[in-house]
């Protein structure tokens, strides 16, 4: 991959991209690679999402990459501002691990179901269809989505790398 194309999507991070450009993130384990893709335009979005509600944040202000509730939609509002048509945006998303696991545990440790399902509750309300996810387990991944043509690379070390 040549790196003037490669745009690094940190966590409690996004970022779009175009003209061929990639955008990758890593060490997504209870997090969520969220992606969008207009595949007219060819223009594609990621969030790196940490939490699945704002309603806990205790920054002022508050990063609004980091909470699925806010990066979806500003990752939508920043699509749409380079062209991208709401109509034609499709999802993938991969992460949400369930890392630790310990006895008695309860809701509140349940960080990557909870990043996942809150994930799909916005994409529901903003009617943006989910065509493929690579989600829980107990593993970590990193993700690449292209501009070009919207495949989603998973790579995980258990299972090497397959294409969403």
């Amino acid at each position: 991959m040549i790196s003037d194309k490669l745009i690094k999507v940190g966590m409690a991070d996004l970022n779009i991209a175009t003209n061929g450009e990639v955008l990758k993130t890593t060490g997504l384990g209870s997090c969520v690679g969220l992606t969008l893709y207009d595949p007219r335009k060819h223009i594609a979005g990621m969030a790196h999402v940490m939490l699945p509600s704002s309603s806990i944040a205790r920054e002022n202000p508050i990063n609004l990459a980091k909470y699925s509730d806010t990066a979806i939609p500003r990752l939508i509002e920043r699509l749409l501002e380079n062209g991208a048509s709401m109509s034609a945006l499709q999802a993938k998303m991969a992460g949400g691990s369930q890392m630790f696991t310990l006895p008695g545990q309860n809701d509140t440790l349940r960080i990557g179901p909870r990043n996942v399902e809150s994930c799909l509750m916005l994409l529901e309300e903003y009617k943006i269809p989910l065509l493929a996810q690579d989600t829980g387990g107990n593993f970590g991944r990193t993700i690449e989505i292209s501009s070009d043509n919207g495949i989603l690379s998973v790579r995980s070390v258990q299972f090497g790398t397959k294409e969403l």
